[in-house]
């Protein structure tokens, strides 16, 4: 996906808004975990009743087919999972250590989108249909484990993030917003599908 317009970014904010920014003493982990749920049923259903054709016809607002949006929709579930142990380090290091790393990979802006579009192309090919939505439930079972682990303490854990990667990144985000990340990326994409019913 290119850099935010500002159309997409506002876009973003409101599905953004079902979560807000969390805050240690307003994590509902009970939450977390329904949506993490919510998105694994959604995915299997959809999985389930799209065809080929579906699959192969434009998403709409991107340039991927619905097959390679979809692959990258389960994705971002195993992007949470790189970023949980990031957050968990560089939230006990100096501010301005995240702000340098965030800077970097700012920096680098334009390559990632690049890198960010041709890995869901290829994605697509390995990760479609049963083995889909077996990804899905491995990575979202190991973040219901994590999830359930992590204390008060390190959900509000944060660091800086590279704004021009993602609509849903922050400036600053806690571990928590990490969590919720997955879910508000799969719901903005989720509208973006031109899959029948």
């Amino acid at each position: 996906m290119r850099r935010a317009s500002g159309g997409i970014r506002r876009a973003a904010a409101i599905v953004a808004g079902h979560w807000g920014m969390a805050t240690v003493a307003s994590v509902d982990r009970q939450r977390l975990h329904d949506d993490l749920e919510r998105v694994r049923a959604d995915l299997h259903q959809i999985v389930a009743a799209a065809g080929a054709r579906e699959l192969r016809r434009r998403s709409n607002g991107t340039r991927w087919t619905n097959g390679q949006l979809l692959w990258h929709m389960v994705f971002g579930f195993l992007i949470v999972s790189r970023l949980l142990p990031l957050v968990r380090l560089f939230g006990r290091l100096p501010d301005g250590l995240s702000r340098a790393f965030a800077a970097v990979l700012d920096a680098g802006t334009r390559p990632f989108h690049s890198v960010n579009y041709l890995g869901s192309v290829g994605g697509a090919l390995v990760f479609r249909g049963p083995r889909l939505t077996r990804r899905l439930d491995h990575t979202i079972a190991r973040l219901h484990r994590r999830l359930d682990a992590e204390s008060a303490e390190a959900l509000g854990r944060r660091m800086h993030f590279p704004l021009g990667w993602d609509p849903f990144f922050r400036d600053t985000m806690t571990l928590a917003d990490v969590y919720a990340y997955g879910m508000q990326h799969y719901d903005f994409h989720r509208k973006q599908l031109t899959i029948d019913g």
